[in-house]
């Protein structure tokens, strides 16, 4: 049966909840997570580790261990061919076919994703053998023009390179070329930066900002920093222990910050008006076991705002026009 998607959506989730080990008793690691992802926008997921953000791009992939499985939701993608695909219900053959042209990510770690064994063009390069029966020395030609658009200097040159003689820098553009080789509808971007340093990290986001123009594509970029987020993104989901607490465009997330833990992580950023005798604010506390959530708002153990009201349960609710939030209270100050 074909869905129809809101005018403008490429991605749709909703209601997912994905866990990990036994069939009869699995530990949730997602909890009814709902958002959605407009076309040449880029969402950011964020959070802190364990939050549930690497899990959900997992889950969009097809990428989940084996101990890991969607236990349900709707995961609703738009492909370029006007068909919309429910990737929760995709098998194994479906997903090849997806990805590349329609789905494609960036990990974390290029020297954990990259093969040593095989030159950076060889690697490139297998992407194009899936989806394209052109000839070896058309796709080689294919290769080095995507290196140059990430501006690896002497492209030609470094086709025939392997992952260990190209610095970290290099080797995160590597991981963008393999991502964009086929030019997917939607890119997901694992916290592609948080192993370089800041002036690498910058160039980066340039670059990935640069092709998103140039190719039309969408991103979901998923990161823990704040920072990041405030200059990529233009619409945010905020999640905590697997769950959505805010939703919102970018500039009313920073302006009108709604939910507790989401002031918090505002609060945690470093600025360059940090004065001598002032201090960043951490966030009590961590992020609770999976298997050992309280009841009610999740949160509520960190927050200094908590009540008895916030052992009930708690949803995410449109507080203002277009802004979401999982709180009894409505927040709408800056943090």
């Amino acid at each position: 049966m074909q869905t129809q998607m809101p005018d403008g959506t490429i991605l749709s989730v909703e209601g997912l909840r994905v866990g990990f080990g036994s069939p009869n008793a699995p530990v949730t690691a997602l909890r009814d997570v709902s958002f959605t992802l407009a076309r040449g926008r880029t969402l950011a997921l964020v959070g802190e580790s364990g939050s549930g953000k690497s899990v959900t791009s997992l889950a969009l992939m097809g990428l989940l261990p084996p101990s890991g499985r969607i236990l349900s939701g709707r995961l609703d993608f738009l492909g370029r061919d006007g068909r919309v695909t429910d990737l929760a219900r995709l098998d194994a053959a479906g997903f090849r076919r997806l990805r590349g042209p329609g789905l494609s990510m960036i990990f974390q770690e290029p020297m954990s994703s990259l093969n040593p064994l095989f030159t950076i063009g060889d690697q490139i390069g297998e992407m194009l053998l899936l989806h394209d029966d052109a000839p070896a020395a058309q796709r080689r030609r294919r290769v080095i023009e995507m290196l140059e658009m990430v501006e690896i200097p002497g492209a030609a040159a470094r086709f025939d390179a392997y992952p260990h003689e190209l610095s970290g820098g290099m080797r995160q553009r590597v991981m963008i070329a393999m991502g964009m080789i086929c030019h997917p509808d939607l890119l997901i971007a694992d916290e592609p930066t948080t192993a370089l340093d800041v002036t690498i990290q910058a160039q980066i986001l340039d670059l990935m900002r640069r092709l998103q123009k140039d190719l039309g594509m969408s991103i979901l970029f998923i990161t823990h920093d704040m920072g990041v987020v405030a200059e990529m993104a233009d619409d945010v989901a905020v999640m905590y222990a697997g769950a959505v607490v805010e939703q919102a465009s970018v500039l009313d997330l920073f302006d009108h910050t709604r939910h507790p833990y989401t002031r918090g992580l505002l609060a945690s950023i470093p600025n360059d008006g940090l004065g001598p005798d002032e201090r960043l604010v951490p966030i009590p506390g961590s992020v609770p076991r999976l298997g050992a959530l309280p009841s009610g708002c999740a949160f509520a153990p960190r927050c200094s705002h908590a009540q008895p009201e916030c052992q009930r349960p708690v949803s995410l609710e449109e507080k203002a026009e277009g802004h979401l939030s999982a709180c009894i209270f409505d927040f709408a100050g800056a943090a």
